[in-house]
């Protein structure tokens, strides 16, 4: 009789029935010793078996999740005890959708089960509440009798990550206004005379964003000390565009590409922190240039249905599904160490600080467009 394989798009879907679980888990609820050894652990430990499932947990998740009976979550996996968004997309659960293949605790705990401990980072959007779960996750493998099984552990890094990524934006963002501020003051040297006094107001301009960025930063660290309060002007969403055009014109990220602003965009009236508008349009409009090819045209413009301003900037590549599945995801860049950070940044300040919302589109025929909604 052949067995029939469940459909899955990463990991296998198959899991252990409950007498199953409930035998496996006796190697562990039976052994007070290795209970008071895992239950010393301040970090979550999980026991799982070849299926993912968990067969045993320590003391520190029954806690986090307010269960008094371990019992309650054998057979469940990692991700649906987190209440992962993810773990319910697909009929087999967690492990089993596009997304997981992505996912660090899952390759992990499938590393283990080649016999080779691993550590990896992880984060995790919760369906119910929308938090976002920054972890470390180690998947070790174990075998009792003839039987392996993984040692999975995970840890809290949201706040060392958080101002990990934080500083990296910082240094991010500076160098982008000074590289500008480099492209502008070769101009002048080569400059007419006659250009020269436009020239220094604009050279004035990015000097005066320098140190926006440098305050701005200072406002982050408030932030993490849950301190920051956002600081709403009235802004113009043309003059928002044109401000951001101006400083990329002479940045070297946009040499042999064309940047412009399209021809419809509206003028409107809206309010939110100029600095942190500025930097996360700033960022859309270079992860563009950075993503164009020679002679490509980056394009942004506004519009607005009287009820929220849509911000948007397209150039005309397309994304690979791979990179869309982790796109802002702040460990994730496809530029190597300290890159890639733009698009972090656009969801972490636009979104959190600002309470806007940050998407994407992306397609072979149109390209790819980032928007920013706020109200």
């Amino acid at each position: 009789m052949s067995i029939v394989k469940l459909p899955t798009q990463f990991a296998p879907a198959e899991r252990a029935p409950s007498e199953r679980i409930e035998e496996q888990s006796r190697h562990f609820v039976n052994e007070p010793l290795m209970q008071q050894m895992v239950n010393a652990i301040p970090e979550i430990v999980l026991v799982l078996n070849k299926d993912r499932q968990v067969i045993f947990a320590n003391n520190r998740l029954l806690e986090l999740l307010g269960v008094d009976d371990a019992s309650s979550i054998y057979g469940s996996r990692p991700g649906e005890i987190l209440d992962c968004i993810h773990a319910t997309e697909a009929l087999d659960g967690c492990g089993t959708t596009e997304f997981c293949s992505t996912c660090g605790a899952v390759n992990a705990i499938l590393t283990s089960q080649k016999g080779i401990k691993n550590v990896r980072e992880c984060r995790i959007i919760q369906k119910v509440s929308g938090n976002a779960l920054d972890l470390r996750v180690t998947a070790a493998p174990v075998t009792i009798g003839d039987e392996l099984f993984t040692v999975f552990s995970v840890v809290d890094v949201a706040d060392e990550k958080r101002r990990h990524a934080l500083e990296r934006i910082f240094f991010h963002d500076i160098l982008n206004t000074a590289g500008s501020l480099r492209g502008f003051a070769e101009i002048m040297t080569d400059a007419d005379e006659d250009e020269l006094d436009e020239l220094g107001e604009t050279v004035y301009r990015i000097s005066e964003k320098l140190i926006q960025e440098i305050v701005a930063q200072r406002q982050l660290i408030s932030a993490e000390n849950s301190e920051l309060k956002a600081k709403p002007v009235e802004l113009q969403s043309l003059e928002v565009l044109k401000a951001v055009d101006e400083i990329y014109q002479a940045h070297n990220v946009s040499s042999r590409r064309i940047l412009e602003i399209a021809g419809d965009a509206e003028s409107v009236a809206f309010t939110s922190d100029e600095t942190i508008v500025l930097r996360v349009i700033g960022n859309m409009v270079k992860n563009a240039l950075e993503a164009a090819r020679d002679g490509d045209t980056v394009t942004s413009g506004c519009s607005s249905d009287g009820k929220v301003v849509e911000f948007w900037v397209t150039n005309p590549t397309f994304m690979p599904r791979e990179v869309q599945l982790q796109v802002f995801q702040h460990s994730f860049s496809t530029k190597g160490e300290g890159r890639g950070l733009g698009t972090y940044s656009m969801k972490l300040l636009s979104e959190r600080y600002l309470k806007d919302k940050v998407s994407f589109t992306t397609s072979e025929s149109a390209g790819t467009t980032f928007r920013q909604y706020t109200r």
